[in-house]
């Protein structure tokens, strides 16, 4: 199966890097573009630091997370009559239909609230009012979305158990489906947030799907690696014009759903202290900005110059391609810890 998985991510990178070039020219001409903005935290305060570093990406096309989900959904949806056809052995631990429509419910479902949110800014919708949602309400869409996902984990697949290494599973019974839900939603706006330097968010993603798709090769798991391959595949196609200086960017439409389907693969897999190792970078990125609102709200300092943490280090004068390349160092690393701790 291995020569199977490695066909269809080199055939992957080849569709979506023809589409991508006509697909940024588009992007121009629909005007999907990052706007020259003076950038407000939760509270409606300036953030200089984030506009001092940023101001120079205006102009650039948003939006790039739509081109790798429909191409990965389209490419996936083509490829299993060709598997029925040919009869290639497909293996699962669980019903392979509602595998498929638990992760294509994340991948599409948090890409559709990310594209409101893309449309939102990108056409400034948000001074119009036009049909606008707080912050709250959409994360109670992407609570909405994971709640169902995790429901169907626990009754559809029978999965309620966590995996740790050296020890075995943990069963958490129903509360696995809070939890479930929590690690989706947060992973999805980690991601996010880090979504924030020409090529480190993606790059990270990368590094951290090679590993997940170890994992689901040694779990058997099919449709998993079927589907990790396919993405790898176009992202890497996708980061080729998003590291710096970044001609093209995921826009949430990409980030949420790229943060909440990684979580779910974890999810599917068993495998969530891999997925807290090898995905700490965006932990890091997530829990910076949390602390800083806390510290905010209730001490009435900051804890970092600024955040989430990469903008701290920019403010250090680090350089963005410097940032981004050693984040990639450190995700490799813990891409190997995670790996090793899952195989375990």
């Amino acid at each position: 199966m291995i020569h199977l998985y490695l066909g269809l991510l080199l055939f992957s990178f080849l569709t979506t890097s023809i589409l991508v070039v006509p697909f940024i020219n588009l992007l121009y001409k629909l005007k999907f573009q990052r706007q020259k903005q003076k950038t407000l935290d939760f509270q409606n305060n300036r953030t200089p630091i984030f506009d001092k570093f940023h101001s120079q990406k205006t102009g650039t096309p948003v939006g790039g997370g739509l081109l790798i989900i429909a191409s990965v959904s389209l490419l996936f949806l083509a490829l299993l009559p060709v598997l029925k056809i040919t009869r290639i052995f497909i293996s699962s631990n669980f019903s392979i239909n509602w595998e498929l429509i638990i992760i294509f419910l994340i991948f599409i479902g948090f890409g559709i609230i990310g594209l409101y949110d893309d449309i939102l800014k990108f056409f400034n919708f948000q001074k119009t009012g036009f049909f606008g949602l707080r912050m709250k309400h959409k994360l109670l869409l992407q609570l909405f979305i994971a709640t169902i996902a995790s429901l169907l984990i626990y009754f559809k697949l029978g999965i309620n158990f966590i995996y740790l290494p050296f020890f075995g599973p943990i069963s958490l019974g129903l509360f696995y489906i809070p939890i479930a839900s929590l690690i989706i939603v947060s992973f999805g706006n980690f991601f996010n947030i880090t979504d924030g330097l020409d090529g480190l968010s993606c790059g990270l993603l990368t590094i951290s799907l090679f590993a997940f798709w170890v994992l689901a090769g040694n779990s058997f798991d099919t449709p998993i690696s079927l589907f990790i391959s396919l993405w790898i595949g176009s992202l890497i196609a996708f980061l080729y014009f998003n590291v710096f200086p970044a001609r093209i960017w995921l826009g949430d439409v990409g980030s949420l759903s790229f943060g909440a389907t990684f979580a779910v693969i974890a999810l599917l897999l068993g495998r969530v202290v891999p997925l807290v190792i090898i995905g700490s970078p965006f932990i890091v990125e997530g829990m910076s900005s949390a602390i800083q609102i806390f510290s905010k709200v209730y001490l009435h300092r900051k804890i970092f110059p600024a955040a989430p943490f990469h903008l701290t280090l920019q403010q250090l004068n680090w350089e963005e391609p410097k940032i981004v390349f050693r984040a990639w160092l450190a995700g490799i690393i813990l891409a190997i810890f995670g790996l090793w701790l899952g195989l375990s």
